[in-house]
């Protein structure tokens, strides 16, 4: 008591609602009221373990719409069960009666409110190993309890529920059951329902085979009644500072990295959940594992892990188990290997860009697009020791064929993490030489005419000039192959730039054009170029063209194909461009003169 003002104030304790406080538990904290079996297990191998010496016995009763927990664990005196049961989030005298060490599977001391999302009294009746008489202790949801001398023999604690109405299913036997075996089933103690046993054997990981061959058809066989697949690989896991064994299952289809890789984890080898996530990095979305841990630490609803260092450094070490697992196929199984990467090669591209031996395995086993056909990056090389590769996608394809015939090889570096993967390759071996394609060099490869024809050509190549000069590209022609392509239309990387900055300075407003304005005072002149194929038939019929002929729209309709055949955007002026050639090239083909009178 306090003297404030000259008045005596005294503290007050806070009320607890405990219909309040179920009614939390039950839309907030748990994500279903099929936990409470879960919690009362929790319970009762706590009373085991810290009752100690081997084994334990927890048997569960079902019939009747009632639920009886037996366990032959240390029991509670009637002091410890006002303390313990009594009293909503007071872990201090907890700690002191020795039910917080980190041995325990609980940790909160909520535990057995959770029995009241299905029924509205807890009848716990139990005995102190310590000494002492039996005690009945009920509890009812509107917030009593009661304390009484009760009837038993052994020590040992046994819970009693009765189903509230609209609960009466989660405590039938098959549900019961059910729930049983897939909370329970790897515990340490001899666990039954209605006689029936529920454990035996322990993490199916951790069982005893004659031979290793034995032990992954088990192991699959596991994986096949968990998830429904046979897996490419089971990979065993092994993380001691978080007490964390377990297995990994490959998946044997390919899945987006952007799925969600839910994992099996027990803690103490009671089920956490069934649907964890964040366990392995992100970019191990090829694998599902089921492991036990014994030092992660629950949040407080038990459903999900505790975002802390420990479970930083336990998903770095799953990593680098995974990562030495692919080493190791590399080594021992190149083409199994191969049919991984076909599968999932998006989570050892991402690998590839951090870490050495993961860029390695790219380099050696990964097949790429390349203008040779497919082959990996080291095979590459060793045929192109002056190979270059681009950027995307749509440059390949406009430029692999002219790449190819020239006798450049190029490199399809447009998917995910590939342009980030070449460039990283001199990490390996500053040797190693793959740059990036300028388009505007490929010119360089190609043959030039001789003086008599190119002379000859000057008055056509200053007509068709003339026909693309608004559309800021250079008209050249060259003899290169595939004769089969009339035109082909290529631009540097500063002509890019030029280009792109150009499209925003007309879609910006009056202040940011004039800002790229200035910025494209600066950038160099090159332009585009449309190099004619002298080679082509059609071509050279256009380069023979007079001047009574259709210079300007033959000419202005190569221009557009060549942008189309190059999957490039098309500005407003190229399709006014093509638009005009068609027309025009369609009144000349359909032009007669007047006959005579």
């Amino acid at each position: 008591m306090r003297v404030i003002g000259g008045a005596s104030v005294a503290d007050q304790a806070f009320q607890v609602d405990l219909r309040g406080v179920v009614d939390l538990l039950s839309r907030h904290l748990y994500a279903s009221p099929r936990v409470y079996l879960r919690e009362l297990l929790q319970n009762a191998v706590d009373a085991i373990t810290a009752r100690g010496g081997d084994g334990g016995r927890v048997a569960i009763e079902t019939g009747g719409g009632t639920l009886r927990v037996h366990d032959d664990g240390v029991g509670l005196t009637a002091d410890e069960v006002h303390t313990l049961l009594a009293t909503i989030g007071r872990s201090s005298k907890r700690d002191e009666l020795g039910f917080a060490r980190h041995d325990f599977l609980g940790q909160f001391g909520i535990g057995l409110l959770s029995a009241f999302l299905v029924a509205d009294e807890i009848e716990v009746v139990t005995r102190s190993a310590r000494g002492g008489d039996a005690v009945r202790w009920t509890g009812r949801s509107e917030g009593s309890y009661r304390v009484e001398p009760a009837e038993r023999d052994e020590p040992g604690t046994t819970v009693t529920l009765r189903a509230r109405p609209g609960a009466a299913e989660l405590l039938s036997p098959p549900v019961v059951a059910d729930l049983a075996r897939t909370y329970g089933s790897l515990l340490p103690v001899d666990l039954t329902v209605d006689g029936v046993p529920v454990t035996g054997g322990g993490p199916p990981w951790r069982a005893s085979h004659r031979d290793p061959a034995g032990r992954r058809r088990a192991l699959e066989k596991y994986c096949e009644e968990l998830y429904g697949f046979t897996p490419f690989d089971v990979v065993d896991l092994d993380v001691p500072e978080a007490g964390l064994t377990g297995v990994a299952f490959i998946l044997p289809q390919a899945v987006s990295p952007t799925a969600r890789a839910s994992h099996r984890v027990y803690l103490k080898r009671m089920l956490l959940a069934e649907g964890v996530e964040g366990l392995l990095p992100e970019w191990a979305f090829f694998a599902r594992c089921v492991v036990d841990a014994g030092e992660l630490r629950p949040t407080a609803s038990r459903e999900a892990l505790y975002e802390d260092e420990l479970l930083d450094a336990t998903r770095e070490g799953l990593g680098e188990v995974l990562r030495q697992w692919l080493v190791r196929l590399s080594e021992t199984d190149p083409p199994r290997l191969r049919g991984f990467l076909r599968l999932h090669q998006l989570g050892v591209k991402a690998m590839a860009l951090h870490d050495a031996d993961m860029l390695r395995i790219v380099d050696r086993w990964l097949d790429y697009e390349t203008s040779a056909g497919p082959m990996t990056l080291a095979e590459f090389r060793r045929r192109h020791p002056d190979g270059r590769f681009t950027p995307s996608v749509d440059e390949f394809r406009r430029l692999s064929a002219v790449a190819g015939a020239q006798g450049v090889g190029l490199v399809n570096g447009g998917y995910v993490h590939d342009t980030e993967i070449i460039e990283r390759l001199p990490e390996l071996d500053p040797d190693i030489r793959l740059a990036r394609l300028d388009a505007a060099q490929l010119t360089t490869t190609f043959g030039v005419l001789d003086p008599a024809a190119e002379l000859a050509l000057r008055p056509f190549l200053a007509a068709a000039q003339r026909a693309v000069e608004r559309l800021g590209c250079e008209v050249v022609i060259r003899d290169f192959d595939p004769a089969s392509l009339p035109a082909l239309y290529l631009t540097s990387r500063d002509a890019q730039f030029r280009e792109e900055l150009g499209r925003a300075r007309d879609e910006a407003d009056e202040l940011w054009a004039d800002v790229l304005g200035a910025v494209g005072a600066t950038a160099g002149v090159e332009r585009p170029q449309l190099v004619l194929n002298h080679r082509n038939p059609l071509a050279r019929r256009v380069t023979s063209l007079g001047e009574d002929g259709p210079v300007e729209p033959a000419v202005q309709a190569l221009y557009g194909q060549a942008l189309l055949l190059g999957h490039h955007p098309l500005r407003p002026a190229d399709t006014a461009v093509l638009n005009r050639s068609f027309i025009g090239l369609l009144e000349w083909a359909v032009h007669a003169p007047e006959a005579p009178q």
